[in-house]
């Protein structure tokens, strides 16, 4: 998409992680060597603009390399973050933002809901950036999800830390999601997406049927890029009365647009 809209394309091979995981539990001097790397990959001058379609991953390079790089006592490593900083834009954001584009010449021809993730909105505050995209889509049929700003639970590590109250705010979410029809719900993070498609998959053979007038078939799960991460769920997906611990079954490979390649853990019910 950006090379069509003109604009050279450079993938660094020498990029990771962001160290976001590390440094949101605890593990701060961890961090460190990623944002190095994150500097030496990203920090060539000829390179103007630093675009990630992920908002959680912009946010730790705005919200929290700074901290890291003084914790470093690196005053090199505080100069090259500081100059870095600016040039980091999440994918939504760098299309309506800084190039003024709305229109990217999409088509898809169907009802779809968005998710408005935490990060996205709480830190890098993107505001309706990717709505204007999503309302310049041919064909697309856009409806209002219910109680959106709620968080979906992920929250990185907390849904491992804390998975029942994280299963139990997922289940509204994902409730909300299903009561409005929509064929696809779309974020800005793709973990996050990843998630409720897997909880929605493993859920809807164990639930009975919504009571809800609606009978649209459950939505698919996925980021505005791609739909790599889709509810296949047929029937809908009731709420249980207390939240039900999540079982990690098995690690299965996945490429998406942040990493050449990520394990994806596949949840279901016990």
């Amino acid at each position: 998409m950006l090379e069509r809209l003109g604009h050279e394309i450079v993938f660094p091979v020498e990029q990771t992680c962001c160290g976001q995981m590390h440094a949101n539990s605890g593990y701060q001097l961890e961090a460190i060597p990623l944002v190095r790397r994150f500097v030496r990959a990203f920090g060539d001058p000829a390179i103007d603009a630093v675009v990630t379609p992920s908002g959680s991953c912009a946010a730790m390079v705005h919200d929290q390399y700074g901290r890291l790089a003084e914790i470093s006592g690196d005053p090199a490593l505080r100069s090259e973050v500081a100059a870095l900083q600016p040039k980091v834009h999440e994918l939504s954001q760098f299309l309506v933002d800084a190039l003024g584009v709305e229109d990217v010449g999409a088509y898809f021809p169907h009802q779809v809901t968005y998710h408005p993730t935490c990060h996205s909105l709480r830190l890098l505050k993107v505001g309706d950036a990717l709505l204007r995209l999503l309302r310049k889509v041919r064909g697309i049929r856009l409806v209002e999800l219910p109680d959106a700003t709620s968080c979906c639970g992920f929250g990185g590590t907390f849904a491992v830390k804390n998975a029942d109250t994280s299963t139990a705010m997922l289940a509204d979410k994902l409730r909300n999601v299903l009561d409005t029809g929509a064929e696809v719900c779309t974020a800005l993070h793709t973990h996050a997406c990843c998630r409720s498609a897997a909880a929605s998959r493993a859920s809807a053979p164990e639930h009975a049927p919504s009571t809800s007038p609606r009978s649209s078939p459950a939505p698919r799960i996925s980021t505005r890029e791609s739909a790599i991460s889709r509810g296949r769920a047929r029937g809908a997906w009731r709420q249980p009365a207390a939240p039900q611990p999540l079982e990690l079954t098995r690690l299965r490979g996945l490429i998406c647009p942040r990493h050449r390649g990520v394990g994806v853990l596949e949840v279901r019910r016990r």
